[in-house]
């Protein structure tokens, strides 16, 4: 597992919004709702599903579009304790002395969840292009070209108060909403297993409503560990029998094609689902362009990657053909290839219990999927 002093997951967020930034086009696109997107369905949990034996005796590809999350406010109206004083991830001290008018953005709409958890749905006046469930799919959308902050849309907004990370840009954007005299709290970047409840805290903190973070960050972090433990019972254990799995990240369009290794946090998401993360064997460390080398000295079992990704290139078929090396390993032979939508395969916050599940049930016990999620 990571350590608090790692900072895995905010690499691999960073990672992938600078090569969606430059991209060509090619997105990630958390909206929902329109005619080509799959219609989420519901996960079974991995406690309630039968598991194979072997984890190397399915064969085909999943898809997993999760439905809307189901928003479960900690106290519904909460009266925020203002001004509230913190100190945020960079060291700048914010007093934040109105929430009616609140902005949460990050790259896969994990801030503006934990605002909603917190009983402060009602207040948020905009969102991120990840944000984009029922209880926020009608706020005005201040990115633009996936997620590049708009400057004119958010100050048009006249927020009370912006809560970022360092995932968006451009940068100056941030600055030019600070000098605008809108109170902006940076909150660490990580996306781990160990800031699960800080992370929340810092949220609540800057909003004045501190109780509450401690209630939604301990309820986070009991459902993500329960979701382990039941994990930790149908995973292999010896490591001989764990699915050596990559991690791709794929835009055919604008020609990126990377592997995730060591230190990327997709490392630790694999591991986490009881996986065997290639990367340490083969010495793959961070993110670089994938290449045949790569691929045939990981011999993967499986390959996990975003839904959008794998449609970029045409689906399996499209995958195989552009890495005829992969086409040569037991995942491509078996067509074992385990997809997630984009904007919630690495949104730990709220969902982290939600994600570990469906990812483990495609490993495990990928027949249990509805039907529309095998390929």
């Amino acid at each position: 597992m990571v350590t608090r002093t790692s900072r895995p997951f905010r690499l691999l967020a960073l990672a992938v919004a600078a090569l969606t930034l430059t991209a060509c086009g090619a997105v990630i696109d958390g909206s929902k709702g329109h005619g080509e997107e799959k219609p989420g369905t519901t996960v079974p949990s991995i406690a309630d599903v039968t598991a194979l034996d072997d984890p190397r005796a399915w064969q085909g590809a999943v898809d997993i579009n999760l439905p809307d999350p189901e928003i479960r406010p900690v106290e519904d109206d909460p009266a925020p304790q203002l001004p509230a004083t913190v100190t945020d991830a960079q060291g700048t001290e914010v007093t934040v002395t109105d929430t009616s008018r609140i902005l949460a953005l990050d790259i896969y709409g994990t801030l503006s969840q934990t605002v909603f958890e917190l009983g402060l749905g009602d207040s948020i006046v905009g969102r991120d292009v990840s944000s984009a469930y029922r209880e926020i799919e009608d706020r005005p959308l201040v990115t633009q070209n996936g997620h590049e902050l708009n400057a004119e849309a958010i100050l048009e907004l006249n927020p009370s108060v912006l809560i970022t990370d360092t995932s968006l840009g451009p940068w100056n954007v941030v600055l030019q909403v600070r000098d605008a005299g809108i109170p902006v709290v940076v909150v660490d970047g990580d996306r781990t297993f160990d800031n699960l409840a800080s992370l929340t805290q810092e949220v609540a903190d800057a909003l004045g409503v501190p109780e509450q973070g401690k209630q939604l960050g301990a309820r986070i972090t009991q459902e993500a560990d329960a979701v382990r433990a039941q994990i930790a019972k149908v995973a292999p254990q010896d490591v001989t029998g764990q699915l050596r799995t990559i991690f791709l990240y794929v835009r055919g369009q604008a020609n990126v094609y990377y592997m995730f290794g060591k230190g990327s946090g997709a490392d630790a998401l694999v591991t986490a689902v009881g996986g065997y993360d290639v990367s340490n064997e083969i010495g793959w460390d961070g993110m670089k362009p994938v290449n045949d080398e790569g691929l045939i000295k990981a011999q993967p079992d499986a390959v996990v990657m975003m839904s959008k990704g794998l449609e970029s290139v045409g689906g399996v078929d499209g995958l195989l053909e552009q890495f005829p090396a992969l086409a040569q390993t037991p995942a491509g032979e078996n067509q074992r290839i385990i997809a997630m939508d984009d904007a919630q395969i690495l949104s730990f916050g709220p969902r982290t219990a939600d994600v570990l599940n469906a990812l483990a049930v495609a490993f495990y016990a990928p027949d249990s999927l509805p039907a529309q999620d095998r390929l």
